[in-house]
C-alpha cells in the first residue's frame, strides 16, 4: 500500500484576521477558523 501524506495548515487565527503577523505567540482561531478545523476533523 503507497504511503499517503496530508499536509495540513492551522485554520483561520484573530491574528490573521485583524492582519497581524504572529509567531512566537498563538492566536486562538476565529470562528472561520473554528469551522475550518471541524470540516477537516
Amino acid at each position: 500500500m503507497p504511503t499517503r501524506l496530508i499536509l495540513v495548515r492551522h485554520g483561520q487565527t484573530l491574528h490573521n484576521v485583524a492582519g497581524k503577523v504572529a509567531g512566537w505567540t498563538d492566536s486562538p482561531l476565529s470562528d472561520v477558523g473554528r469551522a475550518q478545523a471541524e470540516i477537516l476533523a
